[in-house]
């Protein structure tokens, strides 16, 4: 396997080390093939809600499975699941299901220029919104994180209809819709997580709307991670903007490879069999992924879920931030509900360009230092953490508690 790896930020190439071999996991912890225990905030990158091995979904994919693992045919659970992302996202009247989030948001690339007839695409410096070529330009998440250029492997013909802007800068985004005409669509982590977690400044997503609107563009949410994470109806509940396009991951599938987009059902009718936009995927809606999404969905109609969330994550930020400053070292600590990152910078992070100035060696350290006390932490400065419902206080107290002696041992190197 290249690099040892099958995705490039498990090689621990920003934080220096061997990675972890994963043998099980089950609540908020991982156990490795040593049978080390770990707290764990990196939660498969973010569709642990329920923790890992939550009983209820093992017990049901035991018995779907039974019946079989993919039919390459429609099946009841498929509809289920849809009518739960309809239900729970303000944008979404039809929904496609995928298999991942890059499928994702390849497919709503692809919708918005064959929609608009338009061919060029807006993105913001640091998102990173799968892997497909024309996302490849000014990339974060482990493109940041190794360092890469910005798009090698993508022809230069293709990627010149990718135009970045830096995230919470309304000028530079009015500046290019002046500039250009042809622009399909501006897709957008409504909440960064792939750069760490960088929230919109007030007012910056209303803004982007606006001037989609204004010039007949689409606007794609990149909710595969935020969607039913930071509220059950996403980003876009939460700051109450309604894209054109909203593209979910991670939590819908319940752990299991997924992805899906949508949006309004003049705009989806775009999309093959019912319009002449091609689409298709072998294992889209297998049943396994269905059956793992539609029991944490339902699990997810609780609003006690998001405000326990909300309590434990607050909690760990905040202890994670005291005990930076009692050790005498700067971080920054984002968070938007039980997404965060603590930034090694001194300056407040709201876009690629701030976010680049942490300080990647400490953070190194601070990993190496924090996986010594038992708690692993996403192995990339640029990476959001997540909490999750088995996150318990007395699991929060700890993590503050190993917290505390990472940073004193660093501030001791230093």
């Amino acid at each position: 396997m290249p690099g040892g790896v099958n995705s490039p930020v498990r090689a621990f190439r920003s934080v220096g080390g061997t990675p972890l071999f994963i043998r099980s996991a089950v609540g908020p912890t991982v156990t490795d093939v040593e049978g080390r225990v770990y707290i764990d905030y990196v939660g498969s990158w973010g569709p642990m809600i329920l923790g890992h091995a939550d009983a209820e979904i093992v017990n049901a994919l035991a018995a779907v499975a039974a019946n079989g693992t993919s039919f390459g045919a429609p099946n009841e659970l498929e509809i289920e699941l849809a009518e739960e992302i309809v239900a729970a996202v303000r944008s979404i009247e039809m929904v496609r299901l995928v298999n991942s989030g890059t499928e994702a948001t390849m497919s709503a690339i692809r919708l918005a220029r064959g929609a608009t007839g338009r061919d060029k695409l807006v993105k913001f410096e640091g998102c990173y919104h799968g892997h497909a070529d024309s996302l490849l330009v000014k990339a974060g998440s482990g493109v940041a994180t190794l360092g890469l250029p910005d798009s090698p492997g993508v022809p230069a013909s293709l990627a010149q209809h990718t135009l970045t802007v830096p995230f919470n800068d309304p000028a530079a985004l009015e500046d290019v819709f002046k500039q250009q005409s042809d622009i399909a669509a501006v897709i957008i982590e409504p909440v960064v997580g792939n750069m760490g977690c960088v929230p919109p400044q007030p007012g910056f997503l209303k803004f982007v709307r606006e001037v989609t609107l204004k010039h007949g563009a689409l606007l794609i949410f990149d909710e595969v991670m935020t969607g039913f994470r930071v509220a059950r109806g996403g980003a876009q509940e939460l700051y109450g903007i309604t894209p054109d396009i909203t593209c979910l991951g991670k939590i819908i599938g319940g752990g299991l490879p997924v992805g899906a987009y949508g949006g309004s059902r003049d705009l989806m009718r775009h999309i093959a069999p019912a319009g002449s936009i091609y689409q298709a995927g072998t294992l889209s809606g297998n049943p396994l992924a269905m059956t793992a999404g539609l029991l944490t969905l339902r699990r997810l109609h609780d609003p006690r879920v998001y405000e326990t969330l909300e309590q434990r994550s607050a909690k760990l930020c905040e202890g994670l931030s005291q005990a930076a400053t009692e050790a005498g070292l700067k971080t920054v600590t984002n968070r938007v509900g039980s997404m965060w990152t603590s930034f090694f910078t001194e300056e407040q992070v709201t876009n690629w360009a701030k976010a680049n100035t942490s300080n990647r060696e400490v953070y190194g350290r601070f990993f190496h230092a924090m996986l010594n006390e038992g708690v692993y932490l996403a192995p990339s400065q640029f990476e959001a953490g997540f909490v999750s419902i088995t996150h318990t206080d007395a699991i929060i107290d700890e993590t503050i508690k190993a917290s505390r002696k990472a940073f004193q041992a660093l501030s001791k190197d230093a």
